[in-house]
């Protein structure tokens, strides 16, 4: 716990040299605002996290900081191999309070754990936050192989669960998107069955045009 200490002070005092009062100003995100949040370029944070290294339990330290560069820098020290069971897919998914972390969860982390179709399992329900289904399409969009079927099946089912939610539909816009290549007439099919609403029509727009090239 001392080394992480101390490897948390450093880290906090090279956030605060690289604080930007600009970015900070103009900072927006769905859902909660961080407790601190010091404005630093995401590009930045992940120069960081690629100095501290791949540490799984010096990231899971981090990321119970109230502070979003420390829970961002977090995500990109974790370990995509120790995200083995349901608990540990729930943990990453404790701290996913807004858009922004829901993008860099899907990126630097969940994206390349194995089994990424747990997620669309898990958090593509009406029950769960939106923010963790919209983290779980992003993840799967992202992922090197994802079971289509399944993909198919989550997108189906947040258009359902979620009728007018942009974010929902941007996280399933990229994951049909991501299946276009390989599987376009199960993504034709798809648009054609969707429910009638709000976050349908956005999907049916972006994705279509797509389908076209």
């Amino acid at each position: 716990m001392a080394d992480n200490t101390s490897r948390l002070v450093a880290l906090m005092g090279a956030l605060r040299k690289n604080m930007n009062g600009a970015v900070l100003d103009t900072f927006r995100c769905y859902g909660t605002d961080y407790g601190l949040n010091y404005g630093v370029a995401i590009h930045t944070l992940r120069d960081m996290a690629a100095e501290q290294g791949v540490d799984d339990s010096f990231a899971r330290y981090l990321y119970q900081q109230q502070i979003r560069e420390l829970r961002i820098i977090a995500l990109w020290c974790a370990e995509p191999a120790k995200v083995r069971t349901q608990e540990d897919i729930e943990y990453w998914g404790g701290g996913v309070i807004n858009s922004e972390v829901a993008e860099q969860a899907a990126q630097a982390l969940l994206c390349r754990m194995e089994g990424v179709e747990r997620l669309l399992q898990l958090w593509c329900r009406p029950d769960r936050n939106p923010l963790l289904a919209y983290t779980a399409l992003l993840a799967s969009s992202r992922a090197t192989a994802v079971d289509a079927d399944m993909a198919v099946a989550a997108i189906d089912a947040v258009v359902r669960y979620f009728p007018d939610n942009r974010l929902i539909a941007q996280g399933a816009i990229a994951l049909a998107a991501s299946l276009i290549k390989s599987h376009r007439p199960m993504i034709q099919s798809l648009l054609c069955s969707l429910s009638d609403n709000p976050t349908s029509q956005l999907l049916r727009e972006e994705v279509a045009w797509r389908l076209e090239y």
